[in-house]
């Protein structure tokens, strides 16, 4: 028999994630993450860029044509 409750329950984190020091995808600064999902810093999920979804300029691609 199951534990009803055990369904509401949130899952354990990951063993590796825990709160630390680490250094921001974006603009390569240290700041204080909650857990290893958490790669970009406050000041850049601020700007404009970040909230829109845009991470290249304008007429660029990753992809390489070929």
């Amino acid at each position: 028999m199951t534990d009803p409750k055990a369904e509401l329950r949130p899952p354990a984190p990951a063993r590796g994630d825990v709160p630390a020091e680490r250094q921001c995808l974006r603009c390569k600064a240290t700041f204080w993450s909650a857990g290893f999902g958490e790669r970009v810093c406050k000041r850049c999920k601020s700007q404009a860029s970040w909230k829109s979804g845009s991470t290249q300029a304008s007429g660029s691609s990753r992809r390489s044509s070929r």
